[in-house]
C-alpha cells in the first residue's frame, strides 16, 4: 500500500518568502481547512509538544475547528495533557478542557485496543520527536499505526523538526531478539529524519512488526502533513518555533541533543551520573569519586572531533545521587557535524575505565539486558564491556549508517 502523501505545492513560494519561522503541520492543515478530517471522527494521539507557533495546543485547535469530531485522545508516556511523571502510569479518563475521552496507550495497553478505536475513522498524531530511536513516542506511533492497520482505520501524521536535524544518523540496527518498546524498529540509533518521514519509511519497509519485532509487518492507510519552511540542516533554533518540552528530561532544545550523548550510558543509574535530578539532564557525566580535572585532561588527550569537556561540580535535588556533591564533566559540541554524538558517553566510560580501572559498569551497575536492549545488540557489552575502549566498538555501532541513509533518501519530504 503505498502512502498518500498531501504536499502543498500551491503558493508555497509565497507562503515561505512571508514568513520567518517554519509551519508545523498542524499549522499547514489548519490553513487549508481541515483536508482528510473534515466530516470524519477523529481520534488524537499528543502531548503538551502538540502545539502551533502562538502555543495553541493541537487538542483545542482541532476540538474547536466547527469542521472536525474530535471523539478521542490517546495518551503516551506522560499524558496528553503531560500531567504523568516519568514512569508513570497513564489511565483512561476525560480531558477536564474538552470534555473528550482519553485513553491510556501507556499503562495497561501500549497499542490501543480495538474498544479504544471503536467511532475512529482517522487517528491523528502530533508529538514533537527529538531523532533518538530510543525515545517512547515514535515506538507509540509505530503501534498506532499497526492497531489502525488492524482496524482499517486511516492515520494522519502532522510533521515537526527533527532536532537533531536532518543528516545525523549514528548508529546500528536493531537486531533480532532485542526489539522493545524502546528499540522497535530496524534503524539507526540516530536516524534523521523527521517524524513524518519515519513514519512514511515505517510504512514502506514493512518495519511495523509489533512491539517485540517479530510479527508480520503491517501498512496502514497514511497521510503525512508536511511543514512549510524546514530543511535537513536547520537548526531549531532556526525555526523559530517554540520548544515545549515533550517530556520531563527534555526540557530545553539542548537536552535532546544531550540525549543520545548520554542516555545509554544513563542505564548504569548506579555508575554515572548523567544530569538527572539536576538542571542539566543528560549534559553531565558525574560521580562523588571521579576527580573532575583528571577526567577532564584524560578526555582532552583523545582529540575527540567536535566535542570539548569542562570541569563541573554539582549536587542533583532528586534521584539516587540527591544531595550528594558529584564531580566531573560536562560536554559541549563545538563542531556538531563533525561530533559523532552517541560516541561521547562510550568515550566518558573509556576515560573513567582508564582513571579507575576497579570501576566497570558491566561488573557493578546490573541492568545488562536493559543496556543491551537500548543498543539493540549485545555487540555492544560484549565487546567493549571487557576493555572499555571505543575502538572495540566503533566499526560495528557505524556499520548500517550509509546504507540507512541510502534507504531513508527515498522517503525525504525536505531537502
Amino acid at each position: 500500500m503505498k502512502t498518500r502523501l498531501f504536499v502543498f505545492l500551491l503558493g508555497l513560494s509565497l507562503a515561505l518568502a512571508a514568513q520567518a519561522r517554519v509551519r508545523p503541520g498542524i499549522e499547514v492543515l489548519e490553513s487549508r481547512g481541515f483536508p482528510g478530517l473534515a466530516g470524519k471522527r477523529v481520534g488524537l494521539v499528543t502531548n503538551p509538544s502538540g502545539i502551533d507557533g502562538r502555543y495553541r495546543s493541537t487538542i483545542d485547535i482541532l476540538f474547536e475547528a466547527p469542521q472536525v469530531n474530535l471523539v478521542a485522545l490517546y495518551g503516551p508516556e506522560h499524558g496528553v495533557r503531560g500531567d504523568v511523571y516519568a514512569g508513570g502510569k497513564v489511565t483512561d479518563g476525560t480531558d477536564p478542557k474538552t470534555g473528550v475521552p482519553v485513553y491510556s496507550i501507556y499503562g495497561k495497553y501500549r497499542k490501543p485496543s480495538p474498544e479504544m478505536l471503536k467511532g475512529v475513522d482517522v487517528m491523528v498524531y502530533d508529538i514533537q520527536d527529538i531523532g533518538s530511536r530510543s525515545y517512547t513516542f515514535i515506538s507509540t506511533l509505530g503501534l498506532v499505526m499497526r492497531a489502525c492497520a488492524e482496524q482499517g482505520i486511516e492515520v494522519m501524521v502532522l510533521d515537526r523538526p527533527n532536532p537533531l536535524g536532518g543528516n545525523k544518523v549514528e548508529g546500528c540496527y536493531v537486531e533480532p531478539g532485542f526489539h522493545s518498546f524502546v528499540s522497535e524498529f530496524k534503524i539507526p540509533y540516530v536516524y534523521g529524519l523527521t517524524v513524518g518521514e519515519l513514519a512514511i519509511l515505517i510504512n514502506e519497509e514493512g518495519l511495523n512488526r509489533g512491539e517485540k519485532g517479530d510479527e508480520d509487518p503491517l501498512s496502514c492507510k497514511l497521510t503525512v502533513i508536511p511543514m512549510e519552511g524546514w530543511h535537513r540542516n536547520m537548526t531549531y533554533s532556526e525555526t523559530g518555533l517554540p520548544w515545549i518540552l515533550p517530556s520531563p528530561n527534555i526540557p530545553a532544545v539542548q537536552s535532546s541533543i544531550a540525549y543520545p550523548s548520554s542516555g545509554i550510558a544513563g542505564e548504569f543509574q548506579n555508575f554515572l551520573n548523567i544530569g538527572i535530578g539536576y538542571t542539566l539532564p543528560f549534559e553531565v557525566f558525574g560521580a562523588e569519586w571521579i576527580d573532575a580535572d583528571a577526567l577532564k585532561d584524560k578526555l582532552d588527550s583523545y582529540a575527540i572531533p567536535g566535542v570539548a569537556f569542562r570541569t563541573i561540580h554539582y549536587k542533583p535535588f532528586f534521584g539516587n545521587c540527591a544531595g550528594k556533591l558529584l564531580h566531573g564533566v560536562q560536554y559541549h559540541y563545538t563542531d556538531y557535524e563533525k561530533a559523532e554524538i552517541t560516541l561521547t558517553q562510550f568515550y566518558v566510560m573509556q576515560a573513567v575505565g582508564e582513571l579507575y580501572p576497579e570501576r566497570n559498569p558491566f561488573v557493578e551497575a546490573g541492568r545488562l539486558r536493559m543496556f543491551d536492549i537500548v543498543c539493540g545488540t549485545d555487540y555492544v557489552r560484549e565487546n567493549f564491556g571487557k576493555r572499555l575502549k571505543v575502538e572495540d566498538i566503533k566499526s560495528y555501532w557505524e556499520k548500517d549508517v550509509e546504507d540507512f541513509k541510502k534507504l531513508s533518501r527515498k522517503y525525504y519530504l525536505y531537502e
